[in-house]
């Protein structure tokens, strides 16, 4: 049986709601802007008339804290079974600019992580 993107949208919601990304209409616009895409694509994406590809489905999942293995295909449960679980609102990003920062510093190595956070606490102090 092939496989489809039916039913990819619903999960995306969903993993966008434990992500705290507002619902509405700047949702497809915030998608667009944190992927780097058009608005278009995050529109199909959001609407089963589109599937991203692979890598970006697995970002998807890192970004918003979800299960791959849900996000990509239903089966599971969109948390997973294993790790502590906590609550999405921890995470919760209040703007575009902090998603997509989550979304950046998630892909840097450890080592640049690091130096990231120093640069970041040595601006915050400095306000």
């Amino acid at each position: 049986m092939p496989l489809t993107n039916r039913g990819f949208s619903q999960r995306l919601h969903v993993a966008l709601d434990m992500a705290g990304v507002k619902k509405g209409r700047g949702r497809i616009t915030q998608l667009a802007d944190l992927f780097d895409v058009s608005r278009e694509t995050a529109r199909k994406w959001l609407s089963d008339l589109g599937l991203p590809e692979l890598e970006r489905q697995i970002d998807m999942a890192v970004r918003f804290g979800v299960n791959f293995e849900w996000l990509a295909t239903g089966r599971g449960s969109p948390s997973g079974a294993t790790g502590v679980k906590e609550s999405p609102a921890l995470y919760r990003a209040d703007s575009r600019e902090q998603l997509r920062l989550v979304g950046l510093v998630s892909r840097l190595p450890k080592e640049r992580r690091k130096a990231l956070l120093i640069i970041v606490e040595a601006l915050a102090e400095a306000e």
